[in-house]
């Protein structure tokens, strides 16, 4: 029996394979898994992404282009958390996710977490950063 496998899915209106190039581009063991376009048989704009499978530190993740008149735009009720290593990696990524992004709260000092972030990207995904020593 095949094993299921679980997937965050990320829908954008138009710039998911520049949103998808971008988060690869931040994770040293991330990467591509499948890319299917959308075709001239498919709904939606042709060349755009239908599916575009991706991993992110080891984490499964879908993402699809949507025509804009039904796309429905991300929440920072819903966020991606990523753990990380040193403080080095949260500024690194903090200042990646924040440019041209939204800050919602931090970095600061939280618990036993030395730092702490909320932060929506500039395609609207929002990244929760932690960094406990």
């Amino acid at each position: 029996m095949r094993q299921k496998e679980v997937y965050t899915f990320l829908t954008f209106p138009g710039t998911a394979e520049e949103a998808v190039d971008f988060y690869v581009s931040l994770f040293k063991d991330a990467k591509i898994l499948d890319m299917t376009r959308i075709s001239e048989r498919d709904r939606g704009e042709v060349g755009k992404i239908l599916n575009l499978t991706f991993t992110l530190a080891g984490q499964n993740f879908m993402a699809l282009d949507m025509e804009e008149q039904y796309f429905v735009p991300f929440s920072w009720t819903t966020s991606i958390l990523i753990d990380c290593p040193n403080e080095a990696e949260f500024d690194r990524l903090f200042e990646a996710f924040a440019k041209d992004g939204k800050v919602m709260m931090g970095p600061e000092e939280i618990g036993l977490l030395k730092k702490a972030t909320w932060v929506t990207d500039r395609y609207g995904v929002t990244w929760q950063l932690i960094y406990r020593p």
